[in-house]
């Protein structure tokens, strides 16, 4: 079984001087309040939607070394689709993490989608407004579709960009990293998100957010993920007129606190972060 890996600075840094301050601010006239939380368990929540309630599911929860969902529809079933969910918790599972906009963190899962029917699945980086996956990093098994979008995710799509597609059955590794930066308009938050299918790796590179809803800050923030966000993965399968019968894995699942130590919390400058 494959550790999480809990690394403050094991990541390979490259910062240049004078980029790090021990002023404990946001950058968008809010206060960071510590240091990102390490989990220790995921929470996993089922049936946000719930249009075929009569399917069977089985979840196996054993993370970091495996969070497994199987739905199957039931026949009379009409509706579009259900989703399931799981996040990182850092209370042994019984609350999500609510990571701040001065979060800094990278996390990953080797993710297999596969059955019959159609519907996605993949990592979710969500807004304050819908935790359960209001931000998709997606695998489509019905059109192959690989794109990022929704909540306050910069829209990429893997598959447009780069010719590839999800091939139902297929073991991929999915990583997303979050660093935001000065949170400002110059400088704001970016995400990265990075596939690996085989032994070919692709990136989006780092992604800036725009600017969130300003009647919202305070106390959400404005150039980040905002506050609070959360991270872990989604399943959705189709009801596909009650054939559907879905199943994905998420395998090895890691994350790695890129933030600094509890009594230095930092202003984010210019940080490029290096890993396999």
């Amino acid at each position: 079984m494959k550790r999480i890996r809990y690394r403050l600075a094991a990541l390979t840094f490259v910062v240049s001087l004078g980029l790090w301050s021990a002023v404990a601010s946001a950058g968008d006239g809010r206060t960071c309040p510590g240091t990102t939380l390490n989990p220790n368990a995921a929470l996993v929540e089922t049936r946000t939607f719930n249009d075929c309630p009569l399917s069977t599911l089985t979840v196996n929860n054993l993370y970091p070394a495996l969070i497994e969902m199987h739905d199957t529809m039931f026949p009379l079933c009409v509706g579009f689709t259900n989703m399931h969910n799981w996040q990182f918790s850092a209370d042994g599972g019984a609350t999500r993490i609510g990571f701040e906009n001065c979060s800094a963190y990278h996390f990953c899962a080797d993710v297999t989608v596969d059955g019959v029917g159609n519907g996605e699945a993949g990592l979710n980086l969500s807004p304050w407004w819908f935790p359960q996956a209001g931000g998709k990093f997606m695998l489509n098994v019905g059109t192959g579709e690989i794109a990022c979008f929704d909540g306050r995710l910069p829209f990429y799509s893997f598959t447009v960009n780069h010719g590839i597609s999800y091939v139902r059955g297929t073991t991929v590794k999915m990583e997303i990293t979050y660093l935001p930066h000065g949170l400002s308009s110059l400088n704001p938050a970016t995400v990265e998100f990075r596939i690996t299918i085989g032994p070919n790796s692709y990136t989006s590179g780092p992604l800036a957010f725009d600017q969130g809803n300003a009647t919202e800050d305070p106390p959400h923030g404005l150039w980040g993920a905002l506050v609070p966000n959360y991270a872990g993965g989604y399943f959705q399968p189709n009801v596909t007129n009650g054939t559907g019968d879905l199943n994905v894995k998420f395998e090895n699942i890691c994350f790695d606190n890129l933030q600094t130590t509890a009594a230095a919390p930092v202003t984010w400058g210019r940080l490029k972060v290096l890993y396999r």
